[in-house]
């Protein structure tokens, strides 16, 4: 049975999309950026995928995010990314924006994770294979790594963009100082930081704690939010208990333990919130991130086109 030929919507600029510059950069993101953490594995059903970016695209989401490790299995959402580039995007290639990143563990041994240059140099090919890309847009540090010099890191990104395997660099969960450095170091090498990827949502702001938004906004860094609905915590999905089938049900990402009476109070009270500005729980947690100082984008993952075109509300 062959594949029906995908035609990108010709309103697709015209479907309520907005964005945002990063930083101080020539480049927009789509204030919801599609993040392919979950949902885009070889364990989902490849047509599921096809229909959600087909969505995403068609209103406007120009950013896919991806990671080396994201599946499962560890590669998986990235050969999903090959297959779509192939079967539907190559002629809409220049219009996206395509992140993956290298930090955590990928491959066996000593030189499938952390930081050093033989990772991360690695690690962006095998992705490009992967991706059936020549170059990515963005390729992040995906962690901090203390035990390999951040120089190393830092100079394998800087030889990763005049190499031509990315247009941009980024970091992401690196504390503050370490932060500072990589801003310097880059900017003296005429690679800008682009952007931070930084978990913040209405149940965790530590990006705004730690001082990681002050910087941002200060040194004209941008940043984009994953986790903005704390894996579905904000949402409607758990004010009634725990549902049979999902995340938090099947305890990989979200403890059933961590449903305290306190949290569920506390989300309650975030609903009545929500239900007094006319909204949905995850529609106000979302809108709270995008109103945050120095935030570009939030990252939202999708299993259905019904759930991103809820999510795309909060606009």
């Amino acid at each position: 049975m062959m594949k029906q030929e995908y035609l990108a919507d010709k309103c697709r600029y015209e479907n309520g999309m907005e964005y945002e510059r990063c930083g101080r950069s020539g480049v927009l993101l789509p204030k919801v950026s599609l993040g392919f953490w979950h949902n885009f594995g070889s364990v989902d059903p490849y047509e599921r995928s096809r229909e959600i970016t087909h969505y995403a695209f068609d209103h406007g989401i120009t950013h896919f995010d991806l990671a080396n490790n994201y599946g499962p299995v560890y590669g998986s959402a990235e050969e999903t990314m090959g297959r779509l580039m192939d079967d539907d995007f190559r002629p809409y290639r220049d219009e996206l924006f395509i992140s993956t990143k290298a930090g955590y563990d990928m491959w066996p041994g000593p030189y499938g994770n952390w930081g050093s240059r033989k990772y991360l140099m690695a690690s962006l090919d095998q992705s490009l294979r992967r991706m059936h890309l020549d170059y990515v847009d963005l390729f992040y540090s995906h962690r901090f790594d203390p035990s390999t010099p951040m120089e190393e890191t830092l100079q394998a990104l800087v030889d990763i963009v005049r190499a031509g395997k990315a247009l941009y660099v980024g970091i992401s969960n690196w504390p503050l100082e370490p932060m500072r450095f990589a801003h310097q170091y880059l900017k003296e090498r005429d690679v800008p930081l682009l952007i931070y990827q930084g978990r913040l949502n209405m149940l965790d702001r530590k990006p705004q704690e730690e001082g990681i938004l002050d910087f941002c906004a200060r040194e004209g860094i941008g940043f984009i939010a994953f986790s903005p609905l704390a894996q579905g915590l904000l949402t409607d999905r758990y004010l009634n208990g725990i549902p049979k089938d999902s995340r938090m049900s099947k305890g990989i990402f979200l403890k059933e333990d961590m449903l305290t009476p306190q949290l569920l109070e506390q989300l309650r009270g975030y609903q009545t919130e929500a239900e007094q500005q006319g909204r949905s729980l995850a529609e106000m947690a979302l809108r709270w991130v995008l109103q945050q100082q120095a935030v570009t984008s939030v990252l939202v993952g999708a299993s259905s086109v019904a759930q991103l075109e809820k999510n795309l509300k909060c606009l």
